[in-house]
């Protein structure tokens, strides 16, 4: 995570889920991550069964030109990068991993800027099937940035994190196989889980994933 308001929402998210999977949407307190809220978001499931912002951060809302309260967040994506997306929420919202991204977003000029995005599970209802808690922030912000809206992205990296109980090898397969862009991703994952470190801390390689256990440490 190299984003401020990344750590700050994670460390949030994690503090406040205590030995649970995911925390409840009212466990929330925006106070609690002021310098974090203008680049966080919640998620909902619509009737097509995709999701959509229900709420959006003025920051973020600033680097896309619109207000993106009710648009989908299904549409921002690539199609090549479409399935992998919708793997990784369900990956977030089925078995409540933590999917960390970096993606590059492109605007109508073809102007370019990178960008984190965080998404974790979010209870609503007794489910987390719903709702999704996540952020997106800008690694460097160039001149044009809220002027020039961003109009498409592709996923440049991704990395899951799960809760300690939750075996990573199944669901991280799928996620591989699923990924397409065939410059920065494999088209199927492996057989076998290669160690490695990563930050100092313990994971495993699949293709270009790497697959850090124990996230809530």
């Amino acid at each position: 995570m190299q984003m401020s308001s990344t750590k700050t929402l994670y460390t949030y998210w994690n503090t406040i889920r205590g030995s649970r999977s995911a925390p409840d949407r009212r466990d929330i307190d925006p106070t609690r991550i002021r310098e974090a809220l203008a680049n966080t978001f919640i998620l909902e499931l619509d009737e097509s069964d995709r999701f959509s912002f229900r709420l959006a951060g003025s920051h973020l809302c600033t680097s896309y030109c619109r207000e993106l309260k009710g648009r989908s967040f299904s549409a921002l994506w690539h199609d090549r990068d479409n399935d992998a997306m919708e793997t990784l929420l369900r990956a977030v919202t089925e078995d409540h991993a933590v999917a960390l991204v970096t993606f590059q977003g492109t605007t109508a000029l073809h102007t370019k800027t990178n960008f984190e995005a965080i998404l974790m599970p979010l209870r609503h209802n007794g489910t987390t099937h719903t709702r999704v808690l996540g952020a997106m922030t800008a690694l460097d912000e160039p001149y044009w940035l809220g002027v020039q809206p961003i109009l498409e992205q592709r996923i440049t990296g991704l990395r899951l994190i799960w809760p300690d109980e939750v075996p990573a090898e199944e669901t991280v397969r799928e996620v591989a196989s699923s990924v397409v862009n065939d410059v920065h991703f494999a088209h199927s994952a492996p057989s076998l889980a290669m160690p490695t470190t990563v930050y100092g801390r313990s994971a495993r390689r699949y293709a270009h994933l790497a697959v850090i256990d124990g996230g809530r440490n």
